[in-house]
């Protein structure tokens, strides 16, 4: 398999910048996610790695050789479309075999590779029959089994579960991640879906016109987002922004919401200006008597194992995801803490986020964590 490396990756449409100076590094093996909304540069970035695209600069490196201006068949990597792209005169056998058969590969061997690539996916029942007559879920098996059996350097994946229905997509993509890790392949895969992303992906770029914002582990962009945008679009609900003007000095540890004392992780350094942003994702937000900083409650969404409750506060709207067995009321007036470990800070002119002396504390929040 292979490592991808991306560096200073841009590509222009005439004056339409889609991709704008990339830098990251896809490691030998990994499930590396590309994530943003649509028109974010994802899949641009993801053709100009196949070669279906030449970059206007910058370099891909595959295995430590540049091969931004070496055609798409040169660069031995598989690519599966959304849409299958199957060939609806063949069958299942046919359509899986066809890369082989055009290389003029032996017929033994293409017998073995077929016969291997059907047993890892479960579909040597269907090989003699056409494909125009399966189920959504066995086309994109067919379609993978096809790209599976050239034994790439690597395999391009662009939405390939966005045609399935919710239930079966999300099944799919427990078997996808299943299969890359009998595999071990290097698998790069574009979504716009960030929990797929969570789900399936050892690493994560968070892409948005044309910029990567920011990559790394899924909890690494979750629990220390470096954008006010990559905290936004990760999470569901998303982090909560509380806006004050005060300019946040550093070794602060502290922060006032409208005359309320908040603590917050030590401050590593200041903001730029003096806006600055609160960022809070809704688990780490308490609900209590006696909190100083208090919201109203405007709604209550119940999800059976928790609820949402949003709040009107002096600082903007704020969601809390609590147990579903608390009682909260519409009207209600309640005191709000925070769970200061898991706080970040942002730059309101910039957006970009304040270093913090802080670590993960997933799985170790304690009442003692949280303040008022």
């Amino acid at each position: 398999m292979a490592q991808i490396v991306i560096r200073n990756l841009r590509k222009e449409f005439g004056d339409f910048v889609a991709v704008r100076e990339s830098d990251f590094t896809i490691e030998d093996g990994e499930f590396f996610m590309l994530l943003g909304p649509s028109g974010c540069g994802k899949t641009t970035t993801l053709r100009m790695i196949a070669g279906l695209e030449l970059p206007t600069s910058g370099q891909i490196l595959l295995d430590g050789k540049d091969v931004a201006q070496v055609p798409a068949s040169a660069r031995d990597i598989a690519f599966v479309f959304q849409m299958f792209a199957l060939y609806p005169h063949m069958n299942v056998r046919r359509n899986i075999s066809y890369p082989l058969v055009s290389q003029g590969m032996p017929r033994a061997e293409v017998r073995r590779r077929v016969g291997e690539v059907a047993g890892i996916l479960g579909i040597e029942d269907i090989l003699d029959r056409p494909v125009g007559g399966l189920s959504s879920g066995d086309r994109q098996r067919v379609a993978l089994g096809r790209a599976i059996v050239r034994e790439p350097k690597a395999f391009l994946m662009d939405e390939p579960l966005g045609a399935l229905d919710a239930e079966f997509r999300e099944r799919m993509a427990e078997e996808l991640r299943a299969l890359h890790d009998r595999m071990g392949a290097t698998t790069v895969y574009v979504t716009h879906d960030q929990l797929e992303a969570m789900q399936m992906g050892d690493k994560i770029v968070v892409m948005n016109r044309g910029v990567v914002e920011q990559w790394g582990t899924p909890q690494d962009i979750y629990d220390f987002p470096a954008t006010m945008f990559v905290a936004d679009f990760i999470g569901s609900p998303p982090m909560n922004f509380l806006r004050f003007d005060e300019r946040v000095a550093l070794g602060a540890r502290a922060v006032r919401l409208s005359g309320v004392e908040v603590p917050v992780p030590q401050v590593l350094e200041a903001t730029s200006g003096a806006r600055a942003a609160l960022g809070v994702r809704p688990e780490h937000v308490r609900l209590n008597d006696d909190g100083a900083y208090r919201g109203e409650v405007v709604a209550v969404e119940y999800l059976g194992t928790t609820q949402i409750v949003t709040l009107d506060t002096p600082n903007g709207d704020l969601k809390a995801r609590i147990a579903s067995s608390d009682v909260v009321k519409v009207g209600e007036r309640v005191g709000l803490s925070f769970v200061t470990q898991t706080l970040s800070l942002f730059d309101a002119e910039t957006g970009r986020a304040l270093a913090l002396d802080r670590e993960p504390v997933r799985g170790r929040e304690t009442s003692e964590q949280a303040h008022g």
